[in-house]
């Protein structure tokens, strides 16, 4: 009986993110080589939003701006941006908060609503509030920093960088509600 618990505890979390490059699409199913060399094979719902990824630049974070951090702690205790996106006004209180995230280890994903900029020496350094609190984060010129464009299915194809929310269905296959795909070549830094 104490076996059991043990290889339920042994099995590897589900995710609910497949970061990859598209290698074939069949109807309804979007093959997909994770960023960690796995084959994935997502169902796609009748109902799947599918949106681009473009660069932007830091200077395309402004004063209010609703954007979503993925930072990690530095040695000095500040909250290191790797990746900025700025959501669309449409898309404005999206997840709104912080959590952690799986993109790197000790990782935190934070959207919130911009409500300080500065300029430093090492890029800027931004408060950003959401309901429950606020962050403070740095943000280096080296920062990866995109936004959300209009996109669709027609551009899940092989060789398409994407970022699929998924989830397991009782057949064991992952479905995926929303597609994120990065536009021009470009890799989703999420």
């Amino acid at each position: 009986m104490s076996a059991m618990p043990l290889a339920i505890a042994q099995q590897p979390p589900t995710p609910s993110r497949v970061r990859g490059t598209v290698e074939a699409v069949d109807g309804d199913v979007l093959s997909v080589k994770s960023r960690s060399g796995e084959d994935v094979k997502l169902r796609m719902s009748d109902d799947m939003m599918v949106v681009g990824i473009i660069k932007i630049s830091l200077a395309d974070i402004k004063l209010g701006s609703f954007i979503g951090a993925t930072t990690v702690p530095g040695p000095d205790g500040s909250q290191n941006a790797v990746e900025v996106h700025v959501f669309p006004e449409n898309m404005r209180g999206t997840g709104e908060g912080t959590r952690p995230y799986d993109l790197r280890p000790n990782s935190t994903m934070t959207n919130a609503t911009v409500a300080q900029t500065v300029a430093g020496n090492d890029g800027q350094n931004l408060t950003i509030k959401y309901k429950d609190g606020e962050k403070k984060i740095v943000v280096s010129p080296d920062t990866p920093v995109v936004t959300y464009v209009p996109a669709d299915k027609t551009e899940l194809k092989p060789g398409a960088k994407v970022i699929a929310f998924v989830k397991k269905l009782p057949d064991g296959m992952f479905e995926t509600n929303r597609i994120s795909v990065g536009k021009d070549g470009l890799t989703p830094p999420m």
